[in-house]
């Protein structure tokens, strides 16, 4: 327990005070063991899962014009400040009168999953330039070389599909500096059920022509 915590539970001035910050306490302990076993069950399906099952393709995407929210965030506020975004990028997309070209992404820079903070940009690519209008602005998303990994279901999943895809990185390519990215092919605004959600997720890397 925190050293501030400890002195508001001495000098609590009834037992009912006291038992409200020792609850608080335990409900944080619970909360940060549920991540623990999340983080065990996703490891131990890596192990269990035979590299031959993991279906890696690679690809070359060109650049390509988007608009686009980016802010440094927190990871465990990805997904909320994801969705935020995104209905901010549809609603001027409409606005604008744009033309949409593809899937909309997300771009993340590795400081994101390293040190839980970091760089996140959410676009989607359109036909022509668009006007900057508030945190909104039109962006080129680079061109890249990419180890690409499809994950089917729920994004509350894909921390998995992320390992795999790492792990294969790792083993067989040159991973080089660049943001990771996602491509949201089929998502909440095509169908409800997250199930039949499916999400590309790619990983920047270096490949000769020889490479097999």
């Amino acid at each position: 327990m925190p050293v501030p915590e400890v002195k508001a539970v001495l000098a609590a001035p009834d037992l009912s005070t006291r038992n409200a910050v020792i609850a608080a306490h335990l409900d944080r302990l619970e909360t940060e063991l549920g991540k623990i076993h999340a983080a065990i069950d996703s490891l131990r399906n890596i192990l269990d899962t035979p590299e031959s099952a993991v279906a890696i393709e690679h690809r070359t995407v060109r650049s390509m014009t988007a608009l686009s929210v980016s802010e440094v965030v927190d990871r465990d506020d990805v997904f909320a400040w994801w969705q935020g975004a995104r209905g901010e990028l549809r609603a001027m997309v409409r606005v604008q009168g744009l033309d949409v070209t593809g899937s909309s992404g997300r771009l993340y820079a590795s400081e994101l999953f390293q040190h839980g903070r970091g760089q996140a940009t959410v676009f989607i690519p359109i036909k022509e330039e668009a006007r900057p209008i508030g945190r909104v602005i039109p962006l080129v998303v680079p061109k890249a070389e990419l180890a690409v990994l499809t994950h089917r279901g729920s994004l509350e999943e894909i921390d998995i599909s992320y390992g795999q895809l790492g792990s294969y990185v790792t083993t067989h390519e040159i991973s080089i500096e660049g943001p990771l990215r996602e491509y949201y092919l089929v998502d909440a605004n095509d169908v409800a059920d997250p199930d039949q959600w499916v999400t590309e997720i790619c990983w920047p890397v270096f490949r000769s022509d020889d490479n097999p």
